[in-house]
This record gives structure tokens, C-alpha cells and sequence, in this order.
């Protein structure tokens, strides 16, 4: 079976927004596929931090294929706003996802499960390339499979949050606690009553930990006895609040200089050097121990520690990914924060991204492992990269171009200490402003490297 004469589908694992522009460009080069989508619409990771605003601008979150499929009569939004998760779901993915083009090729609420090679696991060689793959999945229907030409994974990170502890080991009872949670709780809105007049720890450094720190400060103006407490492993403050005006994203800039401003006035509690060692709840508190025995006692806890990627769906493919980043073993040297910011990353494609499993593909936020440094852009480039190798066009896929704004942080150093507590520059990250907070105060900060964009 050679790629000009299947007629099996190009399968996508994601209807996020590079899930979906990886279905434009097939679209595109007129290449039959299925996109699986575990939520029940299309960006449900994004939705669930739909209260976030980002500190991209439209200009760098809408995907070229994307916008050239919705055509004329989509009202594109301005290319210098800032649309909040909810909006980028509104005004761009549900129109994209009823283009239909996308539309007759979307499976909504259809969980994958695993991805192999039909009758193969990860040892047999003989003939694997010529071999399809089995996508199995479960749907609203029950179980079901799929046989495709290549999979293009894009299922991202969000589902498969750190964990509180630096050892980096997960542990299920504080994910399922009642008083612990993950990424940015709606904390001006749904989960308001949760922390207004509780005292509130929040572990992590990156933009996430920082936003949700901003909206807690906001919930004090109104409530006083919000008590919150930031905890980081980092022992010198230093670069930890971002780039200030050096950033090419301000927004960006402006909230890190907005939290250093907050720690000042003694709104925020921050712990430098505090590496978590456990987090026991109780019925009515959380206790986080350091790993020299310091204990802290609250009523709720923010882990705010970004993800990690997910691979037990293709356990029986083979893969070659890099040791320190979980990404492929050629892309994490390119990623790696300790030398490359969001904004000053190698271009790369197909090459770079593919794994000894041929046709199989991880792009978008899982494509960046651990790494903290992604930004929407890449994935896009990353999708239409690989869809030209997919369609043959080589020349096409190896012509990787990236245009990205500067950060203004992670521009090297010492940053693999801080490495899992950043996130991702694509999810999460706020720059709303909440208009009962204080005017913002632009404050001179070190410019050096902080593992997170």
C-alpha cells in the first residue's frame, strides 16, 4: 500500500485550534481524514479556561488555512485584540468546525483511546510501514475503530495537569480532592464563592499561577479575609516576574510587573524556595509540606504547575522522544527552555516532529513535551508542514517559516529548576483587566530566563 493509493482517512486526534488547522490543510490538499474529539464541542480544553484573556492577539491565533476555509463571510475579529478563551471558541472554532468541509468529518465525544498498528504491537517489523493503523476510540455508541493512512496527534496537554509535588510524581488523592485545583479555577466567577474569605495557597511560577494570583488579589478588594500565599521552588526572585516592557506581547510583560507590584504591598505571601514535598487534605483544610519539613495550612490550593503530555494512547507505537522535554527526540534540543524563549525558537516541521512510527505526528502543545514555550503560531506552522509531507509535497514541507514576537524572558540560563512549574504560552494566559483592581504599575524587572512564556 504506497500513500498515492489508500483510501483510508488521515486521522486527527484534537479539535483544538491546531487540531483544526491541521484539518484546513487537509482540507487544503484534498487528503480524506476524521477528527476525534473527546469533548462534547469542539476547543472544550479552551473552554475550560474561557475566563482566561490571552496575551496573543487575534493576529497570532488565527491559522492561515483556517482563515482562508471560513472565507469572506466570517466577520474575522480585529487582529489586535485579545480574545478570551470563550471568544476564541465562539468567534473562531465553532465557525471553522461548521465549515462543511470540517463539519462532515468531525466525530464530537469520541475519546481515543489507543493508536496501533493493525495487528502489530511496538516489536514486529515486517512490513509495519505499509501497515494502517487502527485508531480505537469510544464514543457516545461504545467502542469503536478506525483504520487510517497517519495520524496527526493533537490532543495537547491541558487534561494531564502537574502534579503539586517536585519530585514530579503524580498523586491521585490530591487530584481528587475537594480542596485542591488544577490549572485556573473561574475565580471572579463560577468558583467565586469556593475562595472569597478563604485563605488560598498557589503553586507554581508561571503566567497561570500568576493570573490566578491577580484575579485573588481582585477577590480581596471585595473580601478582605482572601489570604493568599505563592509558593515557588525558585530561592531569588529575579527574573520570576517575566520580561516587564522588554516582552513583545505587553500584556504579557504588564501582568508579571503587575504581580511583582502586588507582592510589594503585601497582598501576596510569597515563598521562594519552597519545593513541595506532600499535599494531605482534610475535611476542612489543605496541609503542603516543603521537602525540609516547613508546613503551610490553607483552606483551598491553586496547583498551577502546568502539564505534561499524555503518550499511553500510542504505548505500541514507536517513539523516540527527548529525555529531559518528552518531546521528539530532534524538536527538544529546539524547544529546550533553558536556551530558547517562546519568541526565538528554531523553525521546524515534519522532520523534526515525526517519530520512527512513520505517519504518525504529535503537534501543537503535546508536540512541546514539558517545554513551556509554545505559542499558537508554531502549531499552526507545525500543522501545515506536516500535511504537505502527507500530500507529497516535500518542498512545501520542508519550508518552515516562524513568525513570532519576542518574550523578553527565557532567553537562557539556568532555567531547567523551573521548568514544570511554567506554562504554555497557547493555554492559559491572562491578561484580562479585572476593573476593580488597582491601576496597573509598570515596574523595572531583571530580563533573564524564567522557564515560562
Amino acid at each position: 500500500m504506497t500513500r498515492q493509493d489508500t483510501v483510508l482517512p488521515v486521522v486527527v486526534i484534537g479539535a483544538g485550534p491546531v487540531g483544526l488547522a491541521a484539518a484546513a490543510n487537509l482540507v487544503e490538499r484534498e487528503l480524506d481524514f476524521l477528527v476525534l474529539e473527546a469533548g462534547d464541542a469542539v476547543g472544550a480544553s479552551v473552554s475550560e479556561w474561557g475566563h482566561i484573556q490571552m496575551f496573543s492577539p487575534w493576529r497570532y491565533t488565527i491559522d492561515d488555512a483556517s482563515a482562508r476555509l471560513l472565507g469572506e463571510r466570517w466577520n474575522r475579529p480585529n487582529a489586535d485584540g485579545y480574545p478570551f478563551g470563550a471568544e476564541m471558541v465562539e468567534r473562531y472554532l465553532t465557525p471553522l468546525a461548521s465549515v462543511p468541509a470540517i463539519a462532515k468529518k468531525l466525530m464530537l465525544g469520541t475519546k481515543v483511546v489507543s493508536v496501533v498498528r493493525r495487528g502489530m504491537d511496538r516489536s514486529q517489523s515486517r512490513g509495519r510501514e505499509s501497515t494502517p493503523f487502527v485508531v480505537a476510540a469510544v464514543g457516545s455508541e461504545g467502542p469503536i475503530e478506525i483504520e487510517a493512512s497517519a495520524v496527526i496527534d493533537a490532543s495537547g496537554t491541558w487534561q494531564n495537569p502537574n502534579p503539586a509535588v517536585s519530585t514530579g510524581l503524580v498523586d491521585e488523592a490530591s487530584r481528587d480532592g475537594s480542596r485542591t485545583a488544577f490549572h485556573a479555577p473561574d475565580v471572579l466567577g463560577a468558583d467565586v464563592s469556593i475562595y472569597s474569605g478563604s485563605s488560598v495557597a498557589v503553586v507554581g511560577s508561571g503566567h497561570t499561577a500568576q493570573n490566578v494570583l491577580r484575579h485573588l488579589v481582585s477577590l480581596q478588594t471585595t473580601e478582605p479575609a482572601t489570604r493568599i500565599t505563592w509558593l515557588v521552588r525558585r530561592r531569588a526572585v529575579g527574573s520570576i516576574y517575566g520580561g516587564g516592557a522588554a516582552d513583545e506581547l505587553p500584556e504579557r510583560g504588564a501582568l508579571g510587573s503587575w504581580v511583582e507590584r502586588a507582592v510589594h504591598d503585601g497582598k501576596i505571601g510569597l515563598v521562594t524556595g519552597f519545593r513541595t514535598a506532600s499535599v494531605v487534605e482534610s475535611e476542612d483544610s489543605v496541609l503542603i509540606t516543603s521537602d525540609t519539613g516547613e508546613e503551610i495550612r490553607v483552606d483551598q490550593l491553586v496547583v498551577a504547575t502546568g502539564a505534561r503530555p499524555d503518550y499511553s494512547l500510542a504505548s505500541e507505537l514507536r517513539l523516540d522522544l527527548d529525555p529531559v522535554t518528552e518531546a521528539t527526540r530532534a524538536l527538544g534540543p529546539l524547544i529546550d527552555p533553558n536556551v530558547h524563549s517562546c519568541g526565538n525558537v528554531e523553525p521546524h516541521g515534519h522532520r523534526e516532529l515525526a517519530h520512527p512510527e512513520r505517519d504518525f505526528y504529535t503537534v501543537g502543545m503535546k508536540s512541546y513535551g514539558r517545554a513551556p514555550t509554545f505559542l499558537l503560531p508554531t502549531g499552526y506552522e507545525q500543522a501545515r508542514s506536516v500535511v504537505a509531507a502527507l500530500a507529497g509535497d516535500m518542498e512545501a514541507a520542508d519550508t518552515v517559516f516562524f513568525d513570532l514576537p519576542e518574550t523578553g524572558v527565557c532567553s537562557g540560563g539556568p532555567a531547567s529548576e523551573d521548568l514544570r512549574e511554567a506554562d504554555s504560552c497557547c493555554g492559559p494566559e491572562p491578561a484580562s483587566v479585572v476593573e476593580s483592581l488597582p491601576e496597573r504599575v509598570k515596574v523595572p524587572v531583571a530580563v533573564s530566563t524564567s522557564g515560562c512564556c
